[in-house]
């Protein structure tokens, strides 16, 4: 989805309605902004919770890290 905004004077930009209600934006929103490629890039935050789960979708449910660091800690603990 994509649509085309014009700059104002003072350097505001204006969000267009079907790309504001495509990303449920709210006035008072935070928005990060980057430049990325010579592209400004506009994102909504994730929310804490999303950022967690995202952050964590690699570990697989038959992972156990407390048995990984026990059994670093062991390793370690014979070699040194």
């Amino acid at each position: 989805m994509g649509t085309t905004a014009v700059m104002g004077q003072q350097g505001c930009l204006v969000i267009p309605v079907e790309l504001r209600d495509a990303l449920d934006l709210r006035p008072g929103d935070e928005l990060h902004i980057t430049v990325e490629e010579g592209r400004l890039v506009v994102q909504k935050p994730a929310a804490p919770a999303q950022t967690l789960r995202g952050s964590l979708a690699g570990l697989h449910a038959e992972r156990s890290l407390v048995d990984e660091l026990l059994a670093e800690r062991r390793a370690e603990a014979q070699h040194g």
